[in-house]
Parts: structure tokens; sequence; C-alpha cells
């Protein structure tokens, strides 16, 4: 993609997460754009494989199906309403219509009696199964063999500086051969830079839950450590690792089950360790090539902050 594209279409993506809980104004997000009005919604649905209205409305149920399942002291109306609808009947309408599951049923998967099809299938292929949100629901064998049954003692509240690094976005996600594709560029881009393959630090920015999200929508970046005074130019870009705490689970394992490592940090340890995840997407942080040796080993780290108690 030409990288003047990219950006602008960036552009677009961090404008609608910002505003997420707002009504979004298409005129406003072709405006952010910078592309012609005329234009801009062809050209988003061209590069994002989907309309604007439908990655908003997407990417809103998406939210609201993570709050139902990891901030369960918050009602289905209070979730309702945080996540830009405005009632609860309109909420669970549009929840239905989408996962083809109540909000009430995606947090009390006992109660399902019956698999159903929303749109989420029917537009995007994914099989959505709401017990498979929930870590406690995997399979024994599963839970055993990641030992995800001692992840409240494995997790540890880490201080870490700032870290500039150099990112490549993958192109469809978390589809395999997308991510391998992409670390592939990257990892040459930074042996032609100087940094030896033993020597670099990869992270990968993992945005999205993908037993919500379409595999393919997920949003991964990813990055390699780099000093301050190299030169980054398109397709590749910078930002910063924030320094601060973050929650650490050490994994080892085959990578699909990661997920469930990553799922019980959430929902076993976050609500009772007095923190909550600060404004940072979570981090992989691998400790050994995949392809190579047939599992994952990595960090999981998620930035987190002291919980604000509200009056």
């Amino acid at each position: 993609m030409n990288k003047e594209y990219q950006v602008r279409i960036d552009r677009v993506l961090q404008y609608i997460e910002a505003n997420l809980t707002d009504s979004i104004s298409l005129t406003e997000v072709a405006k952010v754009s910078y592309f012609s009005p005329y234009h801009f919604h062809r050209i988003f649905s061209a590069i994002m494989g989907e309309t604007v209205n439908d990655y908003i409305g997407r990417r809103k149920l998406e939210r609201a199906a993570n709050m139902l399942i990891f901030n369960t002291e918050l009602s289905i109306t209070q979730v309702a309403l945080d996540c830009g609808f405005s009632s609860s009947a309109n909420f669970s309408k549009a929840v239905k219509l989408y996962f083809g599951f109540s909000p009430s049923e995606i947090r009390n998967p006992d109660k399902i009696k019956d698999s159903k099809i929303g749109k989420i299938y029917r537009k995007y292929g994914k099989v959505f199964c709401p017990a498979d949100l929930y870590p406690s629901r995997i399979t024994n064998e599963v839970m055993n063999n990641a030992n995800m049954k001692d992840i409240n003692m494995n997790v540890e509240v880490k201080d870490f500086v700032s870290q500039r690094v150099c990112m490549l976005s993958s192109a469809r996600g978390y589809q395999p051969e997308s991510i391998f594709a992409t670390w592939d560029k990257l990892i040459e881009w930074a042996a032609n830079n100087g940094i030896k393959h033993d020597e670099q630090q990869r992270f990968a920015f993992a945005y999205d839950n993908p037993t919500v999200t379409p595999v393919d929508k997920c949003r991964y970046d990813a990055a390699i450590v780099i000093a301050n005074s190299l030169d980054v130019n398109p397709p590749f870009t910078t930002t910063q690792i924030p320094e601060g705490k973050y929650a650490v689970v050490y994994f080892k394992g085959a990578p699909e089950e990661a997920i469930q490592a990553q799922l019980s940090l959430y929902s076993d340890w976050l609500p009772n360790s007095g923190f909550e995840p600060d404004n940072f997407p979570m981090l992989e942080h691998y400790l050994n090539d995949a392809r190579v040796d047939g599992y994952v080993e990595m960090e999981i780290r998620v930035k987190v902050k002291a919980m604000l108690f509200k009056k």
C-alpha cells in the first residue's frame, strides 16, 4: 500500500478508537482522512475489506463483548451506555443480531441450550461461542498442559523503562502466514541495520481478542527494539513502549494455547489484583523463534495502573 494511504487510514482508525463511545459522524471521519468525501468510503472499503459503518459497528460490539466478559461488576445497562448505545434494549438487539447471543447469554454460557449463528459468522466466517471466552471453561487437558491453574502465582508486576521500537503491521491480522511474512520483513530490516538476529528484542502489539474478533481483522504489530539514533522509513514506523508497571506472565507452549494464559490474566488475576489495565495494548515479548523450536516462549505483558475506586 502507498505509504501516504497507510498513514491516512491509520489516522482514521485511531480517531474511531478514540471516539467509540460517541456517535461517530461519517463526515468527520472522512475529514480526518484528508481524502475527498466523495471517494473516502470506497478507499476505506477497498483497504479494510469492510465499510466504515460495518467497521465502527464491529468495533463497538467487540468492545462491548469484552466488557461483558471482563467487567462483570458492571450491569448490562451500564455496559450499553459505556459503549455508546442509547438503551439496553437497543444494545441487546444489536449484540444478539451480531453475535447470535444476548448479553446475558454471553455472561452466562450455561444458560445456552442451542448454538446460534449471527452476523459475525455470515459476514466474517467467525464461529462465536460464548463458552470459549471463559478460561475456566476450556478443556481440562488444555488447562493442565499449559499449567493455567497456577497462573495466579505466576503473575509478576514489574517496572520497565521506555523502549523505542520499529514496527510493521500484519496485513491480515492474526493469520499465521501474514504474521510470519511480517516478521520476515522486520527481522531482515533489523539485520540490515546492524541488529544481529540473536540480539533482537522482539515484541508484538496485540490489540484484539481473537475469541471475539475475526482472526484476519485482529490488529497485530510486530516490533523490534532500536536505538534512538536509528532512522526508520516507510513501510516501517516507530513508537515507544512506555515506561511503567506491567503485569507479566511467562508462557511456554503451543501457540494456540497462549490465548488461555492471556484470558486468565484478565479474568482471574486482574479483578483481585488492585490494578486495572492502562491505556496501552497487550504486549507479547518473544524469547524464542517458534518456527524453529515448534513452540512459543514469551512474556505476556499488560501495562497496569492502580485501580481507581469510584464513589
